[in-house]
């Protein structure tokens, strides 16, 4: 294993090039699902590699619950083995762990509650709640809960009728596509690794104008949807949770409505040649992806292999 068991905790640095440059020059959608995949993948080989330093470094340790065998001279020699990484891997994933389970829960009962709190309205798709308070934002179903477009009387109040109809059409394509599920995948990645932040902030980004490309085809008038998403970014709030979605979610909104100015992306774009910047990029993250991965399974493949064989059956 040696010192390529630690690759996969800082090769997510070779995906930050793309996190920007997959916003300006793919398509929202494909930016969307390439930055969530690298993100899951490398965070899982992060998680992994402190796994295999916690085991290698801690099994040559007196007291340690470990098979004998596993602390034998010989399996000592073949495994390369750190007791200070391996110690400090034990804080460190238990943080890991501790910090996820905190964001799926926090995540599981936002929906749980806003759910409940809409239990009295009519079962219909959007729910207006007489609020205040502008605001609006895809609830996905689950629990026996079906999916929600929740929305105030003050925000609709400050919307006129296309508007409307871009707000509904905005919310319908966070639900169709299930973009939480990105948004919850990135935001647990970052967790696991804090040098996948700039992939999670990315993606908050492109989920909301992948929403707003399908809602300017929906409605047929992208200005309308830029002025839609101007007054709800204006009315100042967003969501209850960072793993849902919403028309004013927080983020680059001079951006969002700039691209809508422009004539809409290509739906459908080939890989990017090496020979431009996003290609250089695209390429990079996607090698340190592949040599993370291969990584962290030879060194899970050879500690497994030679662990298992100093341990009697």
């Amino acid at each position: 294993m040696g010192v390529f068991v630690f690759l996969p905790l800082v090769l997510p640095l070779t995906a930050w090039p793309i996190a920007r440059l997959a916003e300006q020059h793919l398509h929202p959608r494909a930016a969307t699902r390439l930055l969530t995949a690298v993100a899951g993948v490398m965070a899982l080989c992060s998680t992994v590699c402190l796994g295999l330093l916690m085991v290698v470094g801690t099994a040559q340790l007196p007291g340690n619950p470990l098979p004998d065998g596993w602390s034998d001279p010989e399996v000592r020699a073949a495994v390369p083995y750190d007791e200070v990484a391996g110690r400090a891997a034990i804080p460190a994933l238990l943080l890991v762990a501790a910090v996820c389970a905190r964001t799926l829960w926090r995540h599981r009962r936002v929906r749980r509650r806003a759910h409940r709190a809409l239990a009295r309205l009519p079962g219909t798709e959007v729910a207006v709640l007489p609020d205040p308070t502008p605001y609006a934002y895809a609830l996905p179903g689950g629990g026996g809960g079906r999916d929600r477009i929740v929305v105030t009387t003050a925000l609709l109040a400050g919307l006129r009728p296309a508007e409307r109809r871009a707000l509904f059409a905005h919310e319908r394509a966070h639900l169709t596509a299930r973009h939480h599920r990105f948004l919850l995948v990135t935001r647990l990645a970052a967790r696991a690794n804090p040098f996948l932040r700039p992939l999670g902030t990315a993606v908050a980004y492109t989920t909301e104008r992948w929403a707003d490309e399908d809602a300017a085809r929906a409605v047929g008038d992208r200005r309308v949807v830029a002025r839609a998403i101007g007054k709800a970014a204006l009315a100042g709030h967003g969501t209850p949770v960072p793993t849902l979605a919403a028309l004013a979610a927080a983020g680059p909104v001079p951006r969002r409505v700039e691209a809508l100015l422009r004539p809409a992306p290509a739906a459908h774009r080939a890989w990017p040649s090496v020979f431009t910047a996003v290609g250089v990029a695209a390429w990079t993250a996607a090698a340190g992806t592949a040599v993370s991965a291969m990584s962290s399974a030879n060194s899970a493949v050879t500690m497994v292999l030679i662990l298992h064989a100093a341990t009697p059956l």
